[in-house]
């Protein structure tokens, strides 16, 4: 995973939340995690990673904090930890 990609995985954990990262942003950062991705309309990004499945809606002034709290917790459930995994 490149410097780019781990910077914005390790946003979406920072203090305070964030709500300026972009959904166009996040889909790579997934693919890098191994997960596979469809749109499936209206802004809505469908993820499957290690068998589990999440549907996020980005609108285009960027993730809300709801959003961003929910990708945490899938990333989390997927068994993903960023400070273990992908170091800055």
């Amino acid at each position: 995973m490149n410097h780019k990609h781990r910077k914005v995985l390790h946003s979406l954990f920072s203090h305070p939340m964030p709500s300026n990262i972009h959904l166009h942003e996040v889909e790579p950062v997934f693919r890098e995690l191994g997960a596979e991705l469809s749109h499936s309309g209206h802004g809505r990004l469908m993820v499957n990673m290690n068998g589990h499945s999440a549907t996020f809606h980005g609108a285009d002034h960027g993730l809300s904090k709801d959003e961003v709290h929910s990708m945490k917790k899938f990333i989390e459930t997927c068994g993903v930890e960023p400070e273990r995994d992908f170091p800055l």
